[in-house]
């Protein structure tokens, strides 16, 4: 991708400088560079939710040897979490057979499951292990997070309205663009979460430990935040507005 950029046969984007534009998140760009130089790249180091930032950015430059190493270190970390207590395929079954549409998955362990596009609104979650679970578009409206350790879960675009992620571990997760209007975040902890264009409009993030975490773009209307932890959290574009 890059080689066909600077072959002079396409036309490419300069800022006012004359340097090239490409509208990437340069977060990951010295590890593709590093691959180009030696292909070398730190996959085994890095977190899942980085791995999975990564991998975007290497399908996005066509580099397929990159690509291939990144996806053997998530197979590998799929085969090393199959002791989950419940399957994708479980959880199905487990919410289209609940008496009267109650689910209680307290204190289970779902690390690694992909658990993306499902309903699991009103789900009690709480004291369960999440790390590295896949919500992604997911419906979990209303749905007890109590203290579960969702270290690197990603939440992307997930309905989450309501939820209650009281004293959770959400260490960065990935929460671009999620709903969390009127949630209870109170005590939870953030650091380095990718909070991106999340929708955070009333919600309850007193006490919550915000340390690195990313808000660009975020709605941050009527939310409480006494006592918030917001050292070095890229507020950048955040659209504020309190009752004070």
């Amino acid at each position: 991708m890059l080689a066909a950029m600077f072959s002079g046969h396409h036309t490419v984007c300069k800022d006012d400088k004359g340097y090239v534009f490409i509208d990437r998140d340069g977060k990951h760009f010295r590890h593709i560079l590093n691959w180009l130089r030696d292909g070398v790249a730190p996959v085994s180091n890095l977190s899942d939710l980085e791995r999975v930032e990564l991998l975007r950015e290497a399908e996005y430059y066509q580099l397929l040897g990159l690509v291939n190493k990144i996806n053997e270190v998530l197979n590998i970390k799929e085969d090393e979490q199959m002791d989950t207590d419940l399957t994708r395929t479980d959880i199905i079954k487990i919410v289209q057979y609940a008496v009267g549409g109650f689910v209680n998955l307290i204190g289970v362990n779902l690390s690694g499951l992909d658990l993306s596009k499902l309903k699991l609104s009103g789900v009690d979650f709480s004291y369960a292990c999440l790390k590295n679970v896949i919500f992604s578009r997911a419906n979990l409206c209303g749905s007890k997070f109590q203290e579960v350790d969702a270290e690197n879960t990603i939440f992307h675009d997930a309905t989450m309205d309501r939820c209650d992620f009281t004293r959770a571990n959400l260490r960065g997760a990935l929460l671009a663009g999620a709903n969390l209007e009127s949630a209870n975040l109170h005590c939870s902890r953030l650091c380095d979460a990718d909070l991106r264009s999340a929708h955070l409009q009333g919600a309850k993030m007193s006490k919550a430990n915000l340390k690195g975490a990313n808000l660009q773009g975020a709605r941050v209307i009527g939310v409480e935040l006494e006592d918030t932890c917001l050292e070095g959290a890229n507020l950048h574009e955040v659209i504020w507005w309190t009752d004070d």
